[in-house]
């Protein structure tokens, strides 16, 4: 299993007002070898850190859903918006293996 994590550094008091839009598409849970996404947002001193994490099956199916048309759709910029209204300071995606894992199994999932 792989995660893929896009950190996205936004201004100040927009973390948590973004984070339901990278849940909002159930396009997503249809491609094969796709889990879940989990949003965490940190408030940090100058701006708020979003780690959008993907979890898939293999590097290779998270490679299709990135090709496709449905992802394609879930970036598109709204029409009439530009680079200048968004509050999005930076972005870096890191795709890592999940080499370890402990689980409390009283939890459901």
């Amino acid at each position: 299993m792989i995660v893929v994590t896009n950190r996205i550094r936004v201004k100040t008091g927009n973390g948590a007002q973004m984070a339901p839009r990278f849940t909002r598409s159930k396009s997503l849970c249809e491609f094969k070898g796709f889990h879940k996404v989990e949003v965490l947002v940190a408030e940090l001193d100058d701006c708020d850190e979003m780690s959008v994490n993907m979890y898939w099956d293999s590097r290779a199916d998270f490679q299709v859903w990135r090709e496709s048309d449905a992802f394609k759709a879930a970036h598109k910029r709204p029409e009439g918006s530009s680079s200048a209204e968004s509050p999005v300071i930076s972005s870096q995606l890191l795709i890592a293996e999940v080499s370890a894992v402990l689980k409390n199994e009283d939890e459901a999932q």
